[in-house]
């Protein structure tokens, strides 16, 4: 069975489509067979950066190693069981056709939460959150008083982590392995930085992730949705001027990325 990647939160501009679109970039250049799947039905920013990705191609005849996309199909409510959810249907129906010619499959989900959203967490073998380095998005896993530093629970989005995962062991499944992607991380060591790293330490002892180096504030990112490309891609386009200092420090980046997920049978090799 492929393994499933569910990249996930309930907050938008986290840097989600960014790292989809890069790691499942990654795992194909490596040779691995990759599907993925958006299910932000409405703004479909992965599937837009996939669309400006075969644009591009076509564009300037290039053949670049790319995941296979696929839309959720349509259903028709005379095909479901009584009592069965539209959504789940068209997510496992998605899947199942993925999982045939595919070693991994990964799904964006939307920043807010979804039923697809929900059913997606409980198919994650490895389930990704990236996180800007804010108390902001800290508030996604965990209320924290703000005197203090104290942390005073989970929240609704970790709660729903812990449903996931209760539902798997039911079922008989591996536990997920959860990481926390730290981006836009600061430079320099201030004490923002600090402190969210000791507050994501004590967390991540309490409600079970591993934390991981995410992606750097960087302008490279913003041009290379437009046609669809990834840091991996630069070489091939004919774009070697752009390999300058920081571009070069976010290929790391994203090499340090893939091996802190440890996905079985990867070797990083870029």
């Amino acid at each position: 069975m492929a393994h499933i990647i569910v990249v996930g939160n309930e907050k938008g501009g986290a840097g989600k489509s960014t790292v989809s679109m890069h790691v499942a970039t990654a795992l194909s250049r490596m040779g691995h067979r990759v599907g993925v799947l958006d299910l932000d039905l409405r703004q479909k920013s992965f599937a837009r950066y996939m669309a400006n990705r075969r644009a591009t191609m076509e564009r300037h005849g290039l053949d670049l190693p790319t995941p296979k996309y696929r839309d959720l199909p349509e259903i028709e409510k005379s095909a479901l069981t009584p009592g069965e959810n539209v959504y789940d249907r068209r997510l496992s129906q998605a899947v199942a056709g993925l999982e045939v010619d595919s070693d991994f499959i990964v799904i964006d989900c939307p920043g807010s939460h979804t039923r697809l959203s929900q059913v997606a967490h409980t198919l994650a073998d490895t389930l990704v959150t990236p996180l800007n380095d804010s108390f902001v998005d800290f508030d996604l896993l965990a209320h924290i008083d703000g005197e203090t530093g104290k942390i005073l629970g989970p929240s609704v989005y970790s709660e729903m982590v812990w449903n996931a995962r209760q539902l798997r062991a039911q079922a008989g499944l591996a536990p997920i392995d959860w990481v926390v992607v730290r981006n836009r991380l600061g430079a320099q060591a201030m004490i923002n930085k600090e402190k969210m790293g000791h507050a994501l330490d004590e967390l991540a002892k309490r409600i079970g992730f591993r934390t991981a180096p995410g992606f750097n504030e960087r302008v490279i990112f913003r041009e290379l949705f437009p046609r669809g490309l990834t840091l991996l891609d630069l070489r091939d386009v004919g774009v070697l001027g752009q390999m300058n200092i920081s571009n070069v420090a976010a290929r790391q980046e994203l090499r340090d990325l893939v091996k802190a997920l440890k996905l079985p049978g990867v070797e990083v090799t870029f």
